[in-house]
């Protein structure tokens, strides 16, 4: 058994349970607030609880590609580590990946919710408030497919930070 993987399971577990935990609630909370703060929604609005359900599955769709980034990652540390060297920089590393998943999905939430307000003649915030649960359903079905066709861009982009080893030229 090769003890660097097993720990490497061992963390990714740990570490998908309490980051996925803190990171959905996190989510949870700020949504909730902007609602309440900004746009005077009530809690018990079912049409604002799809619309959160929608942005909190849209991070939890973006954040759950970061594995395949992370195993590469890992398999490049892990020949130059100790154990725990490597659980700290594993750590540290799937963080950094972690904050620009979800920097990007909260972007693209903006973005994409931005722009479908101002392509059609009716204020969706407004009718979300109204507790109209088809306008919430529709911008949650917009932002969960915006969500679904970046998220292999961002992968990419986290990619392109893993420190390759240079290889010689042919």
């Amino acid at each position: 058994m090769n003890g660097n993987i097993a720990l490497l399971g061992i963390i990714e577990i740990i570490s998908a349970i309490t980051i996925g935990i803190f990171i959905l609630a996190l989510t949870f909370k700020i949504v909730q607030w902007v609602g309440s703060r900004y746009y005077k929604i009530a809690d018990y609005n079912l049409a604002y609880s799809i619309f959160t359900a929608a942005i909190i599955l849209s991070v939890g769709i973006m954040i759950s590609g970061i594995v395949q980034p992370l195993i590469s990652s890992f398999r490049l540390l892990n020949q130059r580590s100790d154990s725990f060297g490597l659980a700290f920089e594993y750590i540290s590393t799937g963080a950094i990946y972690i904050a620009i998943a979800y920097t990007a999905t909260v972007l693209i939430g903006l973005i994409s919710t931005f722009l479908y307000s101002k392509l059609t003649p009716i204020d969706e915030f407004e009718e979300i408030r109204q507790n109209n649960v088809g306008v919430a359903l529709i911008i949650s079905s917009i932002l969960i497919t915006l969500t679904l066709l970046t998220k292999s861009g961002v992968m990419l982009l986290i990619e392109a930070i893993i420190p390759y080893p240079e290889l010689p030229p042919i």
